[in-house]
């Protein structure tokens, strides 16, 4: 019979799988406060609060940071699918934050994120954009609209040409599909208002030349 004692083995086991399981739980509180931050900075770029919206980024980047770090020696719960959903969601937030702010585009390596997190972040930032697109055309504000399609209309084209696995991507053909959809909705909806604007443009000059 071997000598080892299997009961000392198990023990070690259980010991390391209970440190994993603590830090499993401690990973899943920080995901969770991350995409509460990375929200609610969407929601301040929204109401044009900036000093609370780089308020808001600095503390989720400070989070992302803490909830990564421990992690260095743990692959599986760094890969694992809320934490790379929240550091998608950093992505987004600052993605979108780039775009109305006319700021450079931060870089994976700036936010310490996967390849694929970032391009799954790009996207959603992408689908975002409807939002601000519909904002302006019940503003009457049309013009200003342009701006936001083209930069859905620029990532989609861009994520169509990363033609990989999802198993290298992580999903990330799923959510290019989503962005499409988004994207043909509200090219539709700013098409109609740019000809609903023109329209009533025409009638107005036609009603100022029967006045004359």
């Amino acid at each position: 019979m071997p000598n080892s004692d299997l009961a000392t083995i198990v023990e070690d086991i259980r010991t390391d799988f209970t440190a994993i399981n603590s830090l499993r739980d401690a990973t899943l509180n920080r995901s969770r406060m991350l995409t509460r931050s990375c929200a609610h900075s969407i929601r301040a770029i929204h109401r044009h609060e900036w000093a609370e919206v780089e308020k808001l980024l600095s503390e989720a980047r400070a989070a992302a940071v803490e909830m990564v770090e421990p992690l260095a020696d743990y692959p599986s719960l760094y890969y694992t699918g809320y934490t790379q959903d929240a550091l998608k969601e950093l992505v987004e937030a600052h993605a979108v934050y780039a775009v109305v702010k006319g700021e450079p585009y931060p870089t994976p390596q700036e936010l310490h994120v996967t390849n694929a997190a970032y391009l799954k972040g790009l996207s959603e930032a992408a689908t975002e954009m409807r939002r601000f697109v519909l904002d302006l055309v019940r503003r009457s504000r049309v013009a200003e609209a342009e701006p936001y399609l083209t930069f859905m209309d620029e990532v989609y084209s861009l994520l169509i040409t990363v033609d990989f696995s999802d198993a290298i991507t992580e999903g990330l053909r799923r959510q290019t599909d989503v962005l499409r959809t988004v994207l043909e909705r509200t090219r539709g909806d700013l098409t109609m208002a740019i000809r609903q604007d023109r329209m009533a443009e025409a009638l107005a000059r036609f009603e100022s030349r029967l006045e004359e």
